[in-house]
């Protein structure tokens, strides 16, 4: 006998890997319910529907992920050189995987939120979490940095910045690409210090 809250971490976790590889709408039900080894009563005694999975896979999966991605680069001493050696070692370390798939959450921003307000609300959410996590740290060193700087435009610039390369990578299946935009967004965080 499966523990409940067992069988709905597993649920989540896999979906998560179908959605990242395949896209929501390409995700199979059928697939997910295979890899679990669990019936369609199991699966639908957790979640009411395919929708209603999506939306937990990304508040309870993606969304901490992503968070928890961001979170030891910006809370470090120092936040732009934390986001610089983030962006540095993303463009290093990043597998053939990576360049294929892209960012699980900017890909199902990109498929879903102009086709389905739970997603789009959900991913606002997320991306306003993580606004508000980089721009006070940012505000954090603000006696370091220059005067005229607005943290949260900044902090969705930078974002931006990084969402817009993985999605390059994976168009063009090209990870110099990637590299060569964090090169750039390095530069631009760096230009934010003051100059005396």
């Amino acid at each position: 006998m499966r523990d409940p809250e067992q069988t709905r971490q597993l649920i989540l976790e896999v979906s998560g890997d179908e959605i990242r590889k395949n896209g929501f709408q390409a995700t199979s039900l059928s697939t997910i319910l295979s890899r679990c080894n669990i019936s369609k009563g199991a699966l639908y005694h957790h979640f009411a529907n395919k929708h209603e999975l999506g939306y937990a896979v990304v508040e309870e999966v993606f969304t901490p992920m992503f968070l928890a991605t961001w979170e030891p680069a910006v809370t470090q001493a120092d936040p732009l050189e934390g986001l610089c050696n983030f962006f540095h070692a993303a463009a290093n370390d990043m597998s053939c995987e990576d360049v294929v798939c892209g960012c699980p959450l900017n890909n199902l921003c990109l498929e879903m939120a102009s086709v389905d307000e739970g997603f789009r609300l959900r991913t606002l959410m997320m991306q306003q979490k993580l606004n508000t996590l980089i721009s006070e740290n940012l505000r954090r060193v603000s006696d370091q940095l220059r005067n005229d700087i607005d943290y949260s435009q900044v902090a969705y610039f930078i974002v931006s910045g990084f969402n817009g390369s993985t999605s390059l990578s994976k168009g063009t299946q090209e990870k110099a690409l990637f590299q060569t935009v964090m090169a750039e967004l390095c530069r631009y965080i760096k230009s934010l210090k003051r100059s005396d």
